[in-house]
């Protein structure tokens, strides 16, 4: 976090230009040879692709080669851009000043070797710009992005997101590729609670994003690695390591007002609406599960205390009547989340056709295995219709979704 003691940087920027809907950063120490082309190739390509006015801000870490002056200099060629300069080193630094000064609504950065290729600059910033999400990261980590990098490299990527996902709980699949946008009203809440000036800048914001319940968007990037990079691996894993344990540590301890984050900020939880299916397959299934193994016993059950009265066949249709009905009744209310009664004989009766096909499955069944083996043991009868009830399940669970789901009632 930027302190009291530190003089923020404003930006030098030119008047006579409209104010930015996007403003994308670039942060740079000691990089005279390669800012010039850098920019003017971001420059070329948000003029020619981009249908916003758009601002490019060169933010100068405390360089002490002839950067700052390639920055001046491009600022007089090109009215778009504009110069920042800090007396001191860290990328979260600079983009802590450069955000925060910024009159953007959506603010970008990237890395000056633009080593992701700037095709997905408008796939990144098109969420922000239309209020979808809040957050937008690019990701080297999906399966549809094209990276090129050594092993090493690689390796460690993944080891620290992995590290992130098993000691912050991370949800975002990659921290630290240099290509990320945010709306400037979630920045403007979110990086006074940010500490770090140097490389964990980035970790530390999404965390907070994510805590804060703050929509993250991800897009799968082509990335070339930049041979030439000076980062220093080992300090970065260190500091980055620090920054862990001292943001777990806040996150467990509360120190972070992230409650009152999460009530102006925050997405509200999407609510189940009274008498409405809930959508996602995947709760769905683990409910029906639920319900089907409840089912079964109480099946199971039925047909032993039946048998001997009424035989197999007619415990069976006593059996499989009742838990048809049951179970019936029991989705629709946990599975697919419908109350009231309206539609109610309808449910019933589409119940009731997969209590047929379950019929024909389990009787079927029996009478085949009674054809085979007229007294096989009492086990492989039940192995038999457990099996056959299975098979009805299924049948079951397509035959209610496609009456339920998505059903307004």
């Amino acid at each position: 976090m930027i302190g009291a003691e530190e003089p923020r940087a404003i930006p030098v920027a030119r008047t006579d230009t409209p104010t930015p809907v996007l403003d994308v950063v670039v942060p740079v120490h000691n990089e005279e040879a390669d800012l010039g082309p850098c920019v003017r190739r971001l420059h070329a390509y948000l003029t020619g692709h981009l249908p916003y006015p758009f601002r490019i801000t060169v933010a100068d870490n405390a360089s002490v080669d002839g950067t700052l002056a390639v920055a001046h200099r491009l600022a007089a060629d090109l009215p778009e851009v504009c110069v920042l300069h800090l007396a001191a080193k860290g990328r979260g630094r600079a983009l802590q000043a450069a955000w925060s000064a910024s009159p953007a609504p959506v603010l970008a950065y990237m890395d000056v070797d633009l080593s992701t290729d700037l095709a997905a600059l408008l796939p990144l910033v098109a969420p922000l710009i239309s209020g979808h999400s809040d957050l937008a990261i690019g990701t080297r980590l999906a399966a549809t992005s094209r990276v090129v990098r050594g092993a090493k490299r690689e390796i460690i990527s993944r080891g620290y997101n992995l590290l992130l996902r098993g000691t912050l709980a991370a949800r975002f699949s990659d921290a630290q590729c240099g290509f990320k946008a945010i709306r400037a009203d979630v920045a403007g809440e979110l990086l006074p609670l940010v500490r770090d000036t140097g490389w964990f800048f980035d970790t530390e914001l999404l965390v907070l994003a994510q805590r804060t319940g703050l929509r993250i968007h991800e897009v799968p990037v082509d990335w070339v690695d930049d041979p030439d990079s000076r980062v220093d691996i080992v300090a970065t894993a260190l500091a980055d390591l620090r920054g862990i344990a001292r943001l777990g540590r806040a996150l467990l301890t509360g120190a972070l007002p992230l409650a009152g984050l999460r009530d102006r900020l925050g997405r509200s939880p999407l609510g189940r609406p009274r008498d409405r299916v809930p959508v996602g397959l995947a709760g769905q299934l683990a409910r029906f599960a639920g319900v089907g193994v409840a089912s079964t016993l109480a099946y199971l059950l039925l047909y032993l205390s039946g048998r001997m009265v009424l035989g197999p066949q007619g415990a069976n249709l006593v059996a499989l009547l009742v838990t048809a009905v049951a179970n019936t009744a029991a989705n629709r209310r946990l599975t697919f989340g419908i109350t009231g009664r309206r539609h109610t004989l309808r449910h019933h009766l589409h119940g009731l056709l997969a209590f047929a096909l379950g019929l024909g499955l389990t009787s079927g069944s029996l009478a085949v295995l009674h054809t085979v083996s007229t007294d096989g043991p009492r086990l492989v009868e039940l192995a038999v219709l457990v099996t056959a009830n299975l098979a009805a399940t299924v049948l079951r669970f397509v035959v209610l979704r496609l009456v339920m789901h998505h059903e307004r009632v």
